[in-house]
């Protein structure tokens, strides 16, 4: 899943020196959306960042057009965006513009959040953080590998964990949630290895994110499968991904180097259909009242003219229906009910016709889900920070449950 590019990324401030320093929160009401917005200023080295947390996005990189005792304003040039404002009474006023002008005040202070299901220490399981190369590509992936509660070098199954789209820590942390954390707690508790790892060009991976496709993330992956085997600790290596992450499971699952693959929203046909029907449905979340894209061809021309780049042009293009159509090892495919990225009226189907007969294949949709796997009413990954669920207590169950019944001797 990309990350939402919305409109923020400037922001000017009048403010004192010494007040500035820190953490201003604020929301900005933009036509149907309010969003969280957090502002963190550096007198000392004049930097500002931006976080929007509605959007997953943190730490946004803002230009310093102007910083001093009492004022400042910064843009974000790609995304045509700049705030102007002054301190006043304690709070920081003044005015967001991407194209139109929005009120923006702040006040001191980090937004507070909660996420009850993260996992904190002391663990009873052990972890090691591993290194492994794509030599090909030159990319070193640093990560995490977990063992489970009680593993004394006896063989258990082990899973790579592959991100969604947009560059993402081994955690894939979005709007302040770390699933893969979670997940990687829940299965060592339940006997099941893992390993995740930061994306290339992501915190302590190399190489470079922005110039890589889906193949590409793949044979990082592929990496990963190789490096588990090599360690010869596991009884049965797979992979859990999501969304994207999920197609480069079938896309290596369709060649045999897997034992088996748990799916989480991860596409199974066309890309370009799916696309039209993600882009209405988000757009009909956002307020509108009639479809944004009508045809195949007018989703394509919009994502090419709007997103651009190597990987858009590449995953566009992609149908995953070949790969499906080849995995014969066993698969789990969960997918949900609300699920407005990887709609489910799209996905299912194409895998029931597509994956071959297998007797430990499940495919299941979760009523009431979201893409990321949270009980979210209306699906809206906008509503995902506010959310204190990290993922459904229903879907860790039927993952490790799953990976037993398929991996047990």
């Amino acid at each position: 899943m990309r990350k939402i590019l919305f409109l923020l990324a400037l922001l000017p401030l009048s403010v004192h020196a010494q007040e500035l320093n820190g953490p201003w929160k604020g929301k900005l009401v933009a036509g149907l959306q309010t969003l969280t917005v957090v502002l963190h200023i550096d007198q000392d080295t004049k930097t500002v960042s931006l976080d929007v947390l509605e959007q997953g996005a943190d730490n946004l990189p803002m230009e310093v057009k102007w910083l001093s005792a009492d004022s400042i304003h910064a843009v974000i040039k790609a995304a045509n965006i700049s705030y102007s404002g002054k301190l006043v009474d304690g709070k920081l006023k003044g005015t967001f513009w991407q194209g139109m002008g929005f009120q923006l005040d702040f006040e001191p202070g980090e937004v507070a959040f909660n996420r009850p299901q993260e996992p904190q220490p002391p663990f009873p399981y052990t972890t090691e953080e591993v290194t492994f190369v794509n030599s090909a590509a030159n990319v070193t992936l640093v990560g995490t590998l977990t063992y489970p509660v009680g593993y004394k070098k006896k063989k258990c199954p082990v899973v790579l964990m592959v991100t969604g789209s947009g560059a993402q820590n081994r955690d894939e942390e979005l709007f302040k949630h770390k699933p893969f954390l979670l997940l990687a707690d829940w299965l060592a508790r339940h006997g099941i290895a893992s390993l995740r790892y930061d994306d290339r060009g992501t915190a302590a991976s190399t190489g470079v994110f922005a110039d890589a496709t889906t193949a590409d993330f793949a044979e990082d992956a592929r990496a990963g499968i190789q490096y588990l085997r090599s360690l010869k600790k596991f009884r049965q290596v797979g992979i859990m991904g999501h969304s994207e992450g999920g197609a480069i499971a079938f896309m290596l699952g369709s060649e045999g180097v897997l034992d088996f693959i748990v799916s989480l929203a991860g596409p199974a046909g066309r890309i370009d259909t799916m696309m039209v029907h993600q882009l209405n449905l988000v757009g009909r979340s956002q307020g509108m009242t009639s479809d944004m894209v009508k045809t195949t061809e007018a989703t394509r021309n919009y994502l090419k003219k709007s997103s651009g780049g190597k990987w858009m042009d590449y995953f566009i293009d992609m149908d995953l229906t070949p790969y499906v159509q080849k995995t014969l090892c066993p698969v789990l495919a969960l997918g949900a009910e609300n699920d407005l990225n990887v709609p489910p009226l799209f996905n299912t189907p194409a895998l029931e016709s597509n994956l071959p007969k297998n007797k430990h294949n499940l495919i299941k949709v979760y009523p009431g889900l979201s893409h990321l796997f949270q009980h979210n009413p209306t699906g809206s990954l906008t509503l995902s920070f506010g959310i204190e669920e990290t993922i459904a207590p229903e879907v860790l169950n039927d993952i490790s449950n799953w990976i037993l019944s398929v991996t047990k001797r």
